[in-house]
């Protein structure tokens, strides 16, 4: 079996916590008949996903070097 790029095993945990929380979201809301929490819950899935982009978006670019340091 073909190992998954470095880049890929860091993000799927925070895209399979977005899916479930949405699962979880949809099934509140259409089954459970609890329609204000399925909306709060469904709210959480861009949550999760700028927490991902947040912690991720640091590891996957190399630090930037500011004008001063580029010039001296």
């Amino acid at each position: 079996m073909k190992k998954l790029p470095i880049s890929l095993r860091l993000k799927l945990p925070f895209i399979l916590a977005g899916f479930l929380s949405f699962l979880f979201s949809v099934w509140l809301y259409f089954v459970k008949d609890e329609t204000t929490a399925g909306i709060f819950v469904g709210l959480w899935v861009p949550s999760i996903h700028s927490l991902g982009s947040l912690i991720l978006g640091q590891i996957d670019q190399p630090a930037r070097r500011t004008r001063d340091e580029v010039q001296a």
